[in-house]
């Protein structure tokens, strides 16, 4: 099995000819002088290729589902450890060393002022002065000449481990720790920040409502992932294709939630820390509403539009605005009855194009707007889908408006439910005598 297709080709090709020295008329000689022998050695040798082609495709096929079981645990039990709370971050170095065989890893800071520092972000090797954040192993608080591995993370920080050499498809997965170790180090720094500020009690409740609202949105998909990748691999069921398609879609299906979870936390964390970068350019509001609708899951509901194309541009972040979008449209779908499309209403007012997300689901009172705004909120009795969220939507929503410059808010749906209004600056007019002959372009 190891050997691979060629190496059984070449062992049938070579059975064959041994077929015919040894059993086939006229023996002792390569010759062959019955037709119906000739086939038979043909069929012989393409029946053993085919076979090795499907023995050979389904140990890769095996092999790379161990794989991604492999990985599918290794992260889970990551985004656990993420989610422990104060010794978050050194429980994320001791896995990482354990998961990858490792003698130490450390968590290294740039410092900024120390000379020849500046610049070296992003050349071939970490250069400068570094100082240790975090470490655990053998060898504590290595620089990143001591290490076999280095992770830049950012421009002033990085991972680096000392042990052995990582394959490629290792340090995939490597990246998505140093990514956590990030988001863990920050969490760090943000807790110590307002530690004299926030009593414990508050943190304390703030953590348990995390894992409340997180845990089981994030042990679900991993759970029908691993149900599904178990099951291929079975060897005492023969999948029909179909079924095989079905469980592979499941799968597929389970890893996106898992990834829009994982992709809204991170969000999250980064608008909390502040270190949300925004981009904006001249936009077309209609443009980016075709796209991100087109994109939508029509499974949960359809949506009417209506933004003109005269509207004029605004000044946003083409992906910020997509997320925006997106989240508020999939939380208005949540709640909006079966067979009611959402519609989209673009508008414009002096300096301010409007999008109007508007749905006939329960609405919102409005004593309760504000809070809906804040992470984790959710109305699950409410959701006419039986998927109302982790409750980050419309809180990141909110956060990237503001980013942009814009504006989110809510307001009462004219015959009952919602609207939510996400307002941006419109690029800036042009002057009024030259308004007509641009009008007319």
């Amino acid at each position: 099995m190891g050997l691979g297709v060629a190496a059984a080709v070449a062992a049938a090709v070579v059975s064959a000819l041994l077929i015919n020295w040894y059993f086939t008329p006229p023996l002792h000689s390569f010759s062959v002088h019955s037709v119906d022998n000739v086939v038979a050695l043909v069929a012989y040798v393409v029946v053993a290729a085919l076979v090795s082609s499907v023995v050979d495709f389904a140990a890769r096929r095996s092999r790379e589902a161990a794989r991604a079981s492999a990985e599918a645990e290794t992260l889970f039990t990551l985004a656990g450890s993420l989610l422990r709370g104060e010794q978050a971050l050194p429980a994320l170095l001791e896995r990482v060393v354990e998961t990858f065989g490792m003698q130490s890893a450390s968590l290294l800071q740039r410092v900024s002022d120390a000379p020849g520092s500046e610049g070296s972000a992003g050349a071939g090797s970490l250069r400068g002065a570094w100082k240790c954040l975090a470490s655990t192993g053998e060898l504590p608080c290595m620089q990143p000449e001591d290490a076999d591995i280095e992770v830049p993370i950012a421009p002033d920080l990085a991972l680096v481990l000392r042990g052995r050499p990582l394959p490629a498809e290792d340090r995939r997965v490597l990246a998505a720790f140093a990514a956590e170790v990030a988001v863990a180090y920050e969490q760090r720094r943000l807790r110590e920040a307002a530690a004299a500020a926030i009593p414990a009690r508050e943190a304390d409740r703030m953590r348990t409502a995390l894992l409340n609202a997180v845990s089981h949105d994030l042990r679900s998909p991993l759970a029908i992932a691993k149900a599904t990748v178990t099951s291929l691999r079975s060897a005492d069921v023969d999948w029909a294709e179909e079924d095989r398609q079905q469980l592979l879609a499941s799968a597929d299906g389970a890893l996106d939630r898992l990834t829009e979870l994982v992709t809204n936390l991170l969000d999250l964390s980064r608008l909390q820390a502040g270190v949300l970068s925004a981009f904006p350019r001249p936009l077309g509001l209609e443009d980016v509403v075709n796209l991100t609708v087109d994109h939508l899951d029509s499974a949960h509901g359809s949506v009417e539009t209506d933004v003109p194309t005269d509207l004029p541009e605004v000044l946003a972040d083409a992906g910020l605005l997509d997320r925006v979008i997106a989240n508020v449209v999939q939380n208005a779908l949540r709640y909006t009855p079966d067979g009611v499309p959402v519609r989209l209403a673009g508008s414009a007012h002096e300096d301010v194009v409007e999008l109007r997300v508007i749905d006939r689901g329960p609405g919102i009172p409005e004593a309760e707007r504000e809070g809906a705004f804040a992470p984790f909120q959710r109305r699950d009795d409410l959701s006419t889908t039986g998927s109302p969220g982790v409750g980050l939507g419309l809180a990141i929503a909110r956060g990237f408006t503001e980013a942009m410059n814009g504006t989110l808010t809510m307001e009462d749906t004219p015959g009952g439910g919602l609207t939510v209004v996400i307002a941006l600056p419109a690029l800036v007019a042009q002057p009024a005598a030259t308004q007509p002959a641009a009008a007319g372009r």
